[in-house]
């Protein structure tokens, strides 16, 4: 798999029918190993050990209905108390951050309404803070600590 703008990481990888698959240590199986779990699977590691966020206070592929249609958030934080606090949206390295990146990220927001966005695509990575008082949201320079992301 490709390197990824993200800390190394060691995870365990196996071979079942021909197909790859990687082990989730939040979900506790095995998972499809695809360029978009690669990222995902690195990022929610950088998450728990560069960000201090709790491994039991993460989703993956949360399910969330959106104008009577199912989607799935690819990360949400929870804060302590377990309100939603972080949405990040994962990308295959191939897949340029684009505009729709955003808008998909945005319209999750409007269901889980948390004051922190991340788009990735391993090699990229954007992080935004909303302002839900002020109508308003600034773009970071990184993603915040968890202790942050608590207040």
């Amino acid at each position: 798999m490709q390197t990824l703008n993200l800390p190394e990481a060691n995870f365990r990888v196996r071979d079942s029918g021909g197909k790859k698959q990687i082990f989730d240590g939040v979900r506790k199986k095995f998972i499809a190993l695809t360029s978009e779990e690669w990222v995902r699977q690195h990022f929610v590691n950088y998450l728990i050990t560069g960000k201090n966020v709790p491994a039991s206070l993460i989703g993956i592929e949360v399910p969330m209905k959106m104008n009577r249609l199912m989607k799935r958030g690819d990360i949400v934080v929870y804060d302590k108390s377990g309100k939603p606090c972080l949405v990040v949206e994962c990308k295959a390295p191939e897949v340029p951050i684009t505009q729709d990146v955003f808008e998909q990220v945005a319209r999750y927001n409007m269901t889980l309404n948390v004051s922190y966005l991340v788009v990735t695509n391993g090699l990229e990575h954007f992080a935004c803070f909303i302002d839900h008082e002020k109508s308003e949201f600034r773009f970071l320079l990184e993603i915040p600590d968890f202790s942050e992301m608590q207040s």
